[in-house]
C-alpha cells in the first residue's frame, strides 16, 4: 500500500498543489498553539505533556483511523486515507513557491527581488548579501526544505507503514518538525515568552526523529550525484554546521553537485535554527568554513532541482521492488 499511497499523493500534488497559505498551515499553528496554552505551566514535566499531545496524539489518531479502515470497512478507503494524509503532509509545492519566484526573479536579473523574496520566506536579513552568498543560501535552504518537505516525511511513513501504522510516520514527522520550528520562531523571531524546556525538548526530539532519515537523503543525494564526492563532503565537511543532521544533507548535496555551500561570512538564519551555522568547525575545511567546488552559480538551481528528482526516483524505484520481492516471495 505504501508505494501507491506515496505514488498517488505525489501525483494528485503536481495536479492540484496546496497554495502558499493554506488551510493545513494555519491549522497545525492553530493546534500547536492550542496544546501550549493548555497544557503548558512552564515547568519541565509540562514540556513533555505538550510535545506528547502536539506530536504523538494526531500520530496515533492517524493510526487508528487507518486500522479502523483498512479492519472493518475497505482496503481501498485506508488506501485513500493514506494518500490524503500524504497528500497534506509530504510534498514539493508545500516550499517550492518561493524557491521558484527566486530563480526566476534572478533569471531577469531582479536581485533585489530575489532578497525580498528570500527574507520573506527564511526570515533573515537578505538587503546586502552578495549574488553569490544569496545564491548560497537559496541552495542551503532549499535542500532542507526538500528533505523535511519530501524525505524525511516519506521515510518515516515506509517504515511506520511497513510496521503495520498506517500513515502515523508521516503525521510524527511533520508534526514533530512543525512543533519544534513553530516553538523556535516565536522565541527567536517574534519575542514570545516560550517554555525553554518546551523549546528545547521539540528540537532535541525532531532530532532524534531525523536521525536516520536526514542519513538516508544525503546517501540518496550521493547516489545520484558525483557519490565519490559526496561521501567525501559527508565525512569531511558535515562539521561545518551547527545541527549534524543538517551538516550531512548540505555536505553531501554540496560534494553532489560540486558547488561550495557553507561558510562563516554571513551566518544562515532559519525561523527553527538560531545562527545555523555560526557554530560548526571551521577547521573542518578551508579557513572561509565552506565546502570545496565551483561557488554557487545560477545553473547550480536548476543542478538542485534535478538532485532531488533523481532521489525521489531512486527512492520510489528501491520502494516498488521491495514491494514486487514481497509478493513474489
Amino acid at each position: 500500500m505504501s508505494f501507491f499511497a506515496v505514488l498517488f499523493a505525489l501525483v494528485l500534488e503536481q495536479i492540484k498543489p496546496l497554495p502558499r497559505d493554506n488551510w493545513v498551515h494555519d491549522t497545525l499553528a492553530d493546534w500547536v498553539g492550542w496544546t501550549g496554552r493548555n497544557f503548558d505551566a512552564g515547568q519541565p514535566q509540562h514540556a513533555r505533556i505538550v510535545w506528547v499531545v502536539t506530536v504523538i496524539v494526531p500520530a496515533l489518531l492517524a493510526w487508528a483511523l487507518h486500522w479502523v479502515l483498512a479492519t472493518y470497512i475497505s482496503f481501498f478507503l485506508a488506501l485513500a486515507f493514506d494518500v490524503l494524509v500524504i497528500y497534506l503532509t509530504l510534498g514539493f509545492r508545500q516550499f517550492s513557491h518561493y524557491f521558484t519566484d527566486i530563480r526566476e526573479a534572478l533569471e531577469k536579473g531582479d536581485e533585489d527581488g530575489a532578497r525580498r523574496l528570500l527574507a520573506e520566506w527564511r526570515h533573515l536579513d537578505a538587503s546586502e548579501l552578495p549574488r553569490t552568498e544569496l545564491l548560497r543560501h537559496v541552495l542551503e535552504h532549499a535542500l532542507l526544505a526538500a528533505h523535511r518537505h519530501v524525505f524525511g516525511v516519506f521515510f518515516c511513513y515506509v517504515v511506520l507503514a511497513a510496521l503495520g501504522l498506517g500513515p502515523a510516520g508521516a503525521v510524527l514527522y511533520r508534526m514533530a518538525e512543525f512543533g519544534s520550528r513553530y516553538w523556535a520562531f516565536k522565541s527567536h523571531h517574534l519575542g514570545v515568552p516560550v517554555n525553554d524546556n518546551l523549546r528545547e525538548l521539540s528540537q532535541r526530539a525532531f532530532n532524534l526523529i531525523d536521525h536516520v532519515p536526514a542519513r538516508l537523503t544525503a546517501f540518496g543525494f550521493a547516489v545520484v550525484g558525483n557519490f565519490e564526492d559526496a561521501v567525501a563532503g559527508w565525512r569531511r565537511d558535515a562539521g561545518l554546521w551547527k545541527h549534524a543532521n543538517e551538516g550531512i544533507i548540505l555536505a553531501a548535496a554540496a560534494g553532489a553537485v560540486g558547488v561550495q555551500l557553507g561558510g562563516a561570512a554571513a551566518p544562515g538564519v532559519t525561523p527553527d535554527r538560531s545562527r545555523t551555522f555560526a557554530s560548526g568547525d571551521t577547521d573542518a575545511t578551508d579557513a572561509t568554513g565552506s565546502t570545496p567546488g565551483l561557488p554557487p552559480e545560477l545553473g547550480h538551481l536548476g543542478s538542485l532541482v534535478g538532485l532531488v528528482w533523481r532521489s525521489v526516483v531512486l527512492w520510489m524505484l528501491l520502494l516498488a521492488l521491495l514491494k514486487l520481492a514481497n509478493l513474489l516471495g
